[in-house]
């Protein structure tokens, strides 16, 4: 298999906490189950927890385990560290450093054993991930369709454009693939789920994909994942 072919998807959130890796394990079961040799990666994570002398990032667990627990789990996330805080932040803290060329050449033992290769960033486009990189950086550094996870509550539709505006200014801009729109249990009674998604659908050029409801073991809408991943830039 040429890592030149190997198609990918970088999913980006547009805050912390809106479920990136929820979603992003979502379409690596789907995927799996569909019979595909399924990649995942976290370049960095911050906030893991000490087990046995070891640093455990609870996201890459639970993205390893989504995708059938595929090569080496060691490798989903090959930078991680203790305090909840910005990676670069929470490396200072322990005395080290983010390795910007690790976030980056981390991604090839995936490229090398895989059919298709999931990106999960760290909180938004924005977010610092080392002293001299944002997520954006990465994600244009990649060349993956990005999916943009929104949450489902009042607030998406300003977060989201925002998100859009941002991925359309980097670089040569970003290629987005999709929005997808997740109902976290804390969203229970806001109004404005009735219209998040066809407000956003009328308002932003690229598609809202899906919308999750809390605790969904999958997808109710049809979306074709590997059509929508593209190969990374070379």
């Amino acid at each position: 298999m040429s890592q030149q072919n190997v198609r990918g998807l970088f999913i980006t959130g547009t805050d912390t906490g809106v479920g990136k890796t929820y979603v992003t394990a979502l379409i690596a079961r789907a995927l799996a189950s569909a019979g595909k040799c399924v990649g995942v990666y976290k370049p960095v994570a911050s906030g893991c927890e000490l087990i046995d002398g070891n640093l455990v990032s609870d996201d890459a667990v639970t993205l390893w385990h989504a995708a059938n627990r595929p090569g080496d789990l060691a490798k989903v996330c090959p930078q991680r560290f203790r305090a909840p805080l910005a990676p670069h932040l929470a490396a200072r803290a322990e005395g080290r450093s983010v390795d910007a060329a690790l976030l980056r050449s981390g991604l090839d033992a995936w490229l090398a054993t895989s059919d298709i290769v999931l990106v999960e960033g760290a909180g938004g486009l924005m977010s610092p991930i080392s002293d001299e990189d944002y997520v954006a950086d990465l994600a244009c550094d990649f060349g993956f369709p990005l999916l943009v996870v929104g949450r489902d509550a009042l607030g998406t539709i300003h977060q989201t454009l925002t998100t859009l505006i941002a991925a359309a200014t980097i670089d040569r801009g970003l290629d987005v693939a999709g929005i997808i729109l997740n109902e976290l249990p804390s969203s229970a009674g806001d109004p404005s789920i009735a219209t998040n998604r066809a407000e956003l659908a009328a308002r932003a050029v690229p598609p809202v994909l899906a919308k999750i409801g809390p605790h969904a073991q999958g997808f109710s809408d049809t979306v074709d994942w590997c059509q929508l991943a593209r190969p990374g830039r070379q």
